[in-house]
């Protein structure tokens, strides 16, 4: 019987036990930010380039915490016995997977907004409101890929390989995505490379709520990262049941 006092408490539990670790969240929160201020204001000239920036950047500090929070955490758990002690505990696993997801989005839902305010208050981004909400609707949504490739990362490595691991996994996707650079600006054959990646369609979702993304058909990018999202929740689950054999 589904009880939703077990997931509300676990979600709850989990996000002290963030908030309680500033080497996570004060990196997850000023990384992305910083950037942006430096490339997207300091060093930057532009309306049109600021308002650019914004989303990429959004989409670069949405998909840290999800990836690094899962991975890190599984890791961690699986290493100490927490995972196992979990598992023929009362409470329900999906409980603990959904109050990890939890605890993603209130940190991105943080750096969302103070990448917003930022935006709008020092770097002159203007958008309609629809489009502010919209933005913030796919930038929290969007994160669901990446929060599986954080857990299927942390159900196969161990808890000292998790987080360098996760930086090899993130930050070139990042990169080849053109989350730091626009993907117009680099060579050719990584403009392909981005077509393969799930960041690249996440980002591309969120730039066609300002008009700013490639052009491609919207539903291209959406069916992309839902056949990501599909995929990996496959393999997530093929090795759940490899782990409890």
């Amino acid at each position: 019987m589904f009880n939703a006092n077990l997931y509300v408490k676990e979600a709850g539990y989990d996000l002290l036990s963030l908030w309680r670790t500033p080497a996570f969240f004060l990196p997850a929160i000023l990384f992305p930010v910083t950037f942006y201020i430096f490339f997207g204001i300091v060093f930057n000239f532009s309306s049109g380039s600021s308002q650019y920036m914004l989303v990429s950047y959004a989409c670069f500090g949405m998909m840290g915490p999800a990836m690094f929070n899962y991975a890190t955490a599984v890791a961690s758990d699986r290493a100490h016995g927490w995972l196992t002690l979990k598992r023929v505990a009362p409470m329900p696993l999906s409980a603990y997977v959904a109050a990890k997801y939890f605890s993603s989005l209130v940190f991105a839902l943080c750096i969302s907004l103070i990448l917003f305010v930022t935006g709008g208050v020092f770097a002159g981004v203007e958008l309609h409101t629809w489009q502010w909400l919209a933005l913030l609707l796919v930038l929290l949504i969007g994160t669901l890929p990446f929060a599986l490739i954080g857990l299927l990362l942390g159900l196969c490595l161990s808890d000292k390989g998790a987080p360098a691991v996760v930086n090899l996994v993130y930050l070139p996707m990042a990169f080849l995505s053109g989350l730091w650079v626009p993907i117009q600006f680099l060579p050719e054959t990584v403009q392909y490379i981005a077509y393969g990646l799930p960041a690249y369609h996440y980002a591309q979702l969120a730039h066609a709520v300002i008009g700013t993304s490639q052009g491609h058909n919207i539903w291209l990018h959406l069916a992309a990262l839902v056949g990501f999202t599909l995929l990996l929740t496959v393999i997530v689950r093929w090795r759940c049941q490899r782990l409890s054999h």
